[in-house]
């Protein structure tokens, strides 16, 4: 799975993109996230991701310059998102090998299909590097490297509705919960719990955007059988209570 991390100093934005789509579909998920370019530059040290994706004009430090400094630290494919359309940005942006120069507000059909080209291109390149091997035909080797993980991120997309647990999967793959947990955060950066809290918040933010539905609903419908911890998980991933980003929605 490629580890996204977003950065942007507009929180609303910032949460939007992490939370109004599925990351998974894409074979991506979001490891990190930062608010400045400094902020950026450390997570990028730390998390050493496979795409970042920036806005450029950013307090103490602008993304193309985060970009050419995390460069020198590793090796990612980087999305530019801006609200400015000047041409020299541009240009700056292609000399630097930015794969995409997207403009606000981000249209995330056009943000999927980016994605994908990355990850098709980086599974090429993969293809042409190693020898092929037969694989267990219910893996994605785009999305996941570790078979354990790979079954971990179903298990999660197909169950997140219910009282599930690590411990569950567990006996269910005959490998222990530390086990587990070590390969699933090396491929996504997270815990099992924790992965599983930010998927079930993303569903919910899903779902609050049709209007359909009250937001004791949705927490039930996600698998938070408590509306009050199921709020607060929500404000600690997504930064808001749950009505601050879809004013107007029945609470």
């Amino acid at each position: 799975m490629l580890k996204v991390l977003l950065v942007e100093d507009e929180n609303l934005i910032r949460r939007g993109l992490q939370f109004q789509m599925d990351w998974t579909e894409v074979g991506c998920v979001v490891a990190g996230d930062a608010a400045t370019g400094k902020e950026g530059l450390e997570q990028i040290r730390a998390l050493r991701p496979d795409i970042v994706i920036t806005d450029i004009r950013m307090p103490d430090m602008d993304g193309l310059e985060m970009l050419a400094a995390g460069r020198r630290e590793c090796e990612f494919e980087s999305i530019i998102i801006t609200g400015y359309s000047e041409f020299e940005y541009a240009k700056q942006a292609i000399h630097l090998g930015v794969s995409e120069y997207l403009l606000k507000p981000v249209d995330l059909n056009e943000l999927k299909a980016c994605l994908q080209q990355i990850a098709r291109r980086r599974q090429e390149g993969k293809a042409m590097d190693t020898p092929q091997i037969e694989l267990a035909p219910d893996l994605d080797p785009a999305a996941m490297g570790n078979k354990y993980a790979a079954a971990m991120l179903q298990y999660i997309q197909e169950h997140y509705a219910e009282r599930i647990s690590l411990t569950d999967l567990s006996q269910e793959l005959n490998i222990s919960c530390t086990h587990l947990n070590a390969k699933f955060k090396a491929e996504t950066g997270y815990t099992f719990h924790d992965f599983l809290n930010y998927y079930r918040i993303s569903k919910a933010v899903e779902l609050q955007k049709r209007g359909t539905y009250k937001m004791y609903e949705i927490a039930e419908l996600v698998g938070f059988s408590d509306y009050k911890y199921f709020n607060k998980v929500y404000k600690r991933y997504v930064g808001y209570a749950p009505n601050k980003i879809f004013p107007g929605r029945k609470i």
